[in-house]
């Protein structure tokens, strides 16, 4: 298998889904797993890292904008989008995407959440952005702290090197990635991630359990026919059916990839209602986000697991 990968990266390592789930059987036996776990995983070896030919890992042509002409005090959404131009125009390995938010203007309306749901089109279960919420003080005097909380995309990210496939890795830009074809469903790296940033893709639907005939808004059956639409997560159509991938695999937010690489913000970033979210290339000194992230109020969460996050939070 390993040589065969070697001569032709692109090659799956698993041509069905009867085969992948063969093999996430044996892999999770702990007969299995103890006698021939090291010499699976030294054998399978991930295209990705040895391929610059994959299509998650290049650069590809981004449609440019015509802004305005820059202002003194322009909107700083406008600054973000010069800012993208700027970092599209580099290799992509010259790039650090990174994502800041400021908490002190965080109102925890969800429409983060809500607009990533539209935009990847993610099914009951799975959620890349969720708004963590705490409620803090004494009746009467009761206030809530809201987090958004995207994946990290770690310098160091532990989901990583515990896939025993290798479908998950690291972009030269810091993005982490997930290729479904390859994924086994196994969840190892949604035990590792220590944010909670992985989710799984179990197959459901939101009609699931609705009547036949109902009535309300559209009814069930123009209902599900919108949700077995496909997605274009990657930039790659995903039809949901049967056990077709993403179904059965880990599944994160990516930063919006087919949006950044076309030019436009990710989606969490401009429908945010209190202008809390910003994003760009930290590679840039002349970036927002490079300005913002310099901040002394800036923090990084669970620092001390040694992740290096690129996602920073403004106290």
């Amino acid at each position: 298998m390993g040589s065969d990968l070697k001569k032709n990266p692109q090659k799956k390592l698993f041509e069905t889904e009867e085969s992948r789930r063969e093999f996430l059987g044996k892999f999770t036996s702990s007969v299995f797993g103890g006698l021939a776990a090291a010499g699976v995983l030294g054998e399978v070896k991930s295209a990705h890292a040895e391929a610059e030919g994959s299509n998650l890992n290049e650069a590809v042509p981004y449609r440019k904008f015509n802004l305005p002409e820059e202002k003194s005090f322009e909107d700083f959404t406008m600054r973000m989008m010069r800012d993208l131009q700027r970092a599209l125009e580099k290799p992509i390995e010259k790039r650090k995407w990174v994502m800041v938010i400021d908490l002190r203007k965080c109102i925890g309306c969800d429409s983060c959440t809500i607009s990533c749901v539209a935009e990847n089109k993610l099914p009951p279960g799975v959620v890349y952005r969720p708004v963590i919420q705490e409620e803090r003080g004494k009746y009467p005097n009761v206030g809530r702290k809201f987090l958004p909380r995207p994946c990290m995309q770690c310098d160091k990210p532990p989901c990583v090197p515990v896939c025993p496939v290798e479908a998950t890795w690291k972009r030269p830009d810091g993005i982490v990635v997930i290729d479904y074809d390859q994924c086994i469903g196994c969840r190892y790296c949604i035990t590792a991630c220590p944010y909670s940033a992985r989710t799984f893709d179990f197959g459901s639907l939101y009609v699931d359990g609705a009547a036949d005939n109902t009535t309300e808004m559209v009814g069930k059956k123009k209902a599900e026919k919108y949700e077995i639409e496909p997605s274009f997560e990657y930039s790659k159509e995903w039809k949901r059916k049967d056990d077709d991938s993403p179904i059965g695999n880990a599944r994160k937010c990516h930063f919006c990839i087919p949006r950044i690489e076309r030019g436009m913000l990710p989606e969490c970033v401009v429908t945010c209602l209190g202008r809390a979210t910003f994003f760009g290339d930290a590679n840039d000194p002349g970036s927002l986000v490079a300005e913002l992230k310099s901040k002394p109020n800036a923090v990084r969460l669970k620092e001390f697991v040694g992740t290096q996050p690129s996602v920073y939070y403004l106290l």
